[in-house]
């Protein structure tokens, strides 16, 4: 009995989970190759053909995605194997179309955004607006002065309700 009393009971979970959440750990220096990584990636041609890339692949995706779902008009006089040629033709194009709109869209915004937070040297809601504006102004061109405010005025409130969703910046 007295070799019972003697054993302390093991301490409660409870209590070993917090300490353990209560470490701290020392800060880590960065290594140079992380260094080396920022520096390339705050580079802002880096980041804007990266950007670029990654729109375009996007684009090809929603490009092939929608493509096959056009149905052709004259469906009824055409054979199966005619259907399959027409709708591949079609997600051909709407790939590559799409591709090149969301490429242009991806680099344009990202090297604006980029070029006006480097100028600034703040990282805010303002940079956003300010690319989504060059962006639309810059896509609508085409259509005239009026198109270009147009979609500079759509894209800069586009950006914003994205930057709203994905909540990047603290104000």
């Amino acid at each position: 009995m007295s070799e019972d009393s003697s054993t302390s009971p093991p301490p409660p979970a409870a209590n070993t989970n917090e300490a353990e959440k209560s470490t701290i750990e020392p800060i880590r220096m960065p290594t140079i190759e992380e260094v080396r990584g920022q520096d390339i990636w705050n580079n802002c041609a880096v980041r804007s053909v990266a950007s670029g890339v990654m729109g375009g692949g996007l684009g090809l995706a929603m490009g092939l995605f929608l493509g096959a779902l056009d149905n052709p008009i004259m469906q009824d006089e055409m054979s199966g194997r005619q259907q399959f040629i027409y709708t591949a033709k079609q997600m051909g194009r709407r790939s590559w179309g799409s591709c090149k709109a969301f490429a242009v869209m991806g680099f344009i915004f990202s090297a604006a955004e980029c070029v006006v937070e480097k100028a600034r040297a703040k990282h805010d809601m303002t940079n956003t607006v300010a690319a989504g504006c060059v962006t639309g102004g810059a896509i609508s061109a085409k259509g005239g002065p009026k198109a270009a405010c147009v979609g500079c005025a759509g894209f800069a409130a586009f950006s914003v309700v994205i930057e709203k969703f994905l909540d990047r910046h603290d104000s």
